[in-house]
């Protein structure tokens, strides 16, 4: 079949559409191409809801294929099975721009699913996945209200590059990737080494620029090659219903939020309900599903007039005031690391536990990274909330948030040179109400320093939320949200950092999109939120414990040449191993040459080590090694100074007095002392036992 292509050069590189030629029963279908990376993304729309569905069905599903970079997957099955995490984020990226560009009240399912078919290191695939799922959505049937556009921007030396190439990645102070319409920014994701204010937001509306192309550029394509968008029939209760709803309900409902406290809120909001689905019963039995919505839409007017028009927020704050915070550390006394931090209603507890390098997580994907030595992991169990339901295995949004507090953090961990660990980090939401992945990074910040890990610098986070009233322009920037805030609102901008810069941020909106205005003053009010949260977290613990907790593996760390590497492991490791079983402890070795002990104990570690710098001593005249007796012969003992390596000292030499038989100074498997005199051509090796005994039989 013959398809269209489209082209446009996009920060030096050309980007390819094509559509028509492949996939051509998916709603919408684009073969999206830059350098030597290719990304397929389909996109389908369900022709009607399924029953009972009251929320926008999108899937998201980013598929890497081993195939993309030559390799077969790993393990017994050989083919791709659950998604990475890596995937999951890159799934997750691409649905943030996507979501509030469909109707409210549109309940289709509908799939996106953008596939890697090839790699290249040089460009990013998610860009490319979300340019892709965008495009394939505008030429569908599906009503959206794109398209989007999406690049990344990294910095080197102080000047911004858009779509980074590896290289640049590698040595980049920023690793940020935007998503918006031609008219606003929709999202951003962001990792820096504590970059300013003012240089992330330049970062964002560079970027921006750039989307506006994009778009343009797909608006182009859609027109030519889009289907007619499906008619949507959107489902609203009874415009009479509705008002005599909100005539009865109103004050009620207005009763209901005049309380700061949330559980008395929410016991309110039961009894409002029940009062006006009993009111209503008689003459209109079946109206409680409309009643649901009509009471929902109510509070949230009611909440966003009380914000933006006259100041009160749910629980009272000012609208950059910080909830009541303490914390605490070392509250469990064997584990490595531990903190908690609390913030009104949301309380995070993460443990530190520090390992030798050769715990780190392998990563089995088609980016460069394949090892991780710092892992951070978050949960949130049914009872932050006050819930029951099943707990399962971590879901998008506990990858998402672990993921957020592992990029705020990882500018500030000390290198594997100053700290040769591997560290696994891990959340536990314990109570929740708004911004738990911010006070995860406090928490885990506090555990960090209780564990002893010497980090650069303290990071804190703090969520940003937005009000904004369309009708008269009026808007609300709201200094750590809390669940309500959260759920009504338009905005969750959380934002981390140092009291010097931001090292992440996560922007997810709910609008079509937000200005510079807004980045502006949200950055900056979130700069002050984030300085006043530093100083309550310094009251508690304000740099690392000097000494680590005595569970914890103290690990050693020296190099020997590589050459040497060889002999330390042995023929079939057996000399490593026996190094190991000997001392009791953990040896790492690695290509380059450096060797990591680890024990807790001291002793053993230096005798590990003792024995590794004995294999590893080039055997020379005049050398003096501690060996083990192995043969003994009528002419004197074999010596073993290291694994594979012998030599002989001759009765004469065995002491410094005459020696009838062997069998009188040493027995198999003594270590003593020798000193090696003579190397002969064909290898053999000399020993002597004289002068480094005592006198006293001479």
């Amino acid at each position: 079949m013959q398809g269209k292509t489209f082209t446009m050069e996009l920060a030096g590189k050309t980007l390819t559409i094509e559509t028509g030629k492949y996939c051509e029963q998916a709603g919408g279908s684009a073969f999206v191409r830059m350098g030597d990376a290719v990304v397929m993304v389909n996109a389908t729309v369900a022709k009607q809801p399924r029953d009972g569905v009251d929320f926008l069905p999108l899937s998201i599903e980013f598929e890497e294929k081993m195939y993309s970079v030559g390799k077969i997957p790993g393990g017994y099955i050989k083919r791709e099975g659950r998604p990475s995490e890596k995937a999951i984020l890159c799934s997750r990226l691409i649905d943030r721009p996507l979501r509030p560009l469909f109707p409210k009240g549109f309940y289709n399912d509908i799939q996106v699913i953008a596939t890697v078919l090839s790699m290249d290191p040089d460009v990013q695939p998610e860009i490319l996945g979300m340019i892709g799922s965008s495009a394939a959505l505008a030429m569908s049937e599906a009503p959206f209200a794109g398209p989007t556009g999406a690049v990344a921007v990294g910095m080197v030396d102080g000047k911004y590059i858009i779509n980074p190439t590896l290289e640049e990645r590698h040595k980049s102070k920023l690793n940020l990737t935007v998503a918006g319409t031609k008219d606003a920014v929709m999202m951003v994701e962001a990792g820096a080494d504590e970059l300013t204010e003012k240089e992330m937001l330049d970062a964002i509306l560079m970027a921006h620029v750039e989307v506006k192309k994009i778009v343009a550029f797909i608006e182009g394509i859609a027109a030519e090659c889009g289907k007619p968008k499906m008619e949507v029939n959107i489902y609203h209760p009874d415009e009479a219903f509705t008002e005599l709803v909100r005539e009865y309900a109103r004050d009620k409902v207005e009763w209901q939020l005049d309380t700061f406290e949330r559980k008395v809120r929410e016991e309110r909001s039961e009894q409002v309900k029940q009062e006006v689905i009993e009111h209503f019963a008689e003459e209109y039995p079946d109206s409680a599903g409309d009643i649901d919505m009509i009471l929902y839409n109510l509070t949230k007017e009611i909440v966003r007039d009380k914000i933006i028009n006259r100041k009160i927020r749910p629980d009272g704050r000012a609208q950059d005031e910080i909830r009541p915070i303490w914390s605490e550390v070392g509250i469990l006394p064997r584990v490595h690391g531990s903190g908690v931090f609390t913030r009104g209603q949301t309380q995070v507890m993460t443990i530190a536990t520090l390992a030798p390098l050769s715990e780190g997580q392998e990563l089995d994907g088609i980016d460069d990274v394949t090892f991780k030595r710092y892992m951070h992991q978050y949960n949130m169990p049914p009872y932050s909330v006050g819930e029951v339901r099943r707990v399962g295995s971590p879901g998008r949004r506990e990858i998402g948030h672990g993921a957020l507090a592992e990029r705020a953090l990882v500018p500030m961990l000390p290198s594997e040179e100053e700290f040769p660990y591997s560290m696994r980090l891990v959340s536990e939401v314990i109570s929740s109400n708004g911004s738990t992945s911010q006070a995860s990074i406090c928490a885990s910040t506090l555990a960090l320093m209780d564990a002893g890990v010497p980090i650069k610098k303290p990071v804190a986070g703090v969520a940003m939320g937005l009000i904004k009233d369309d009708s008269t322009g009026n808007i609300a920037v709201l200094t750590d949200i809390q669940g309500l805030e959260d759920f009504l609102g338009d905005m969750d901008f959380k934002v981390a950092g140092t009291r010097e810069g931001i090292t992440a941020i996560q922007m997810d909106i709910k609008i079509k999109g937000i200005d510079e205005q807004i980045l502006t003053r949200a950055l900056e009010q979130a700069r002050r939120g984030r300085l006043f949260i530093l100083d309550k977290m310094a009251e508690t613990i304000k740099e690392p414990r000097a000494d680590l907790s005595p569970y914890a593996p103290r690990i050693m760390q020296f190099s020997i040449h590589p050459d040497k590497i060889r002999e330390v492991i042995g023929s079939g490791g057996k000399t490593i191993n026996g190094i190991i079983a000997e001392t009791g402890v953990k040896i790492d070795l690695e290509d380059d040459g450096r060797v990591f002990i680890a024990s807790p104990d001291a002793e053993a570690a230096a005798a590990a080590k003792r024995m590794i710098d004995d294999i590893c001593r080039d055997i020379e005249v005049g050398g003096v090694f501690l060996g083990k007796v192995v043969n003994i012969l009528p002419i004197g003992a074999q010596v073993e100074l290291k694994p594979g390596k012998k030599g002989l000292v001759h009765i004469s030499r065995l002491a410094n007095h005459r020696v009838e038989k062997v069998e009188d100074e040493v027995q198999i498997g003594d270590e003593i002392l020798v000193r090696v005199i003579a190397i002969k051509p064909d290898g053999k090796i000399d020993l002597t036992r004289k002068e480094l005994l005592p006198d006293a039989k001479k």
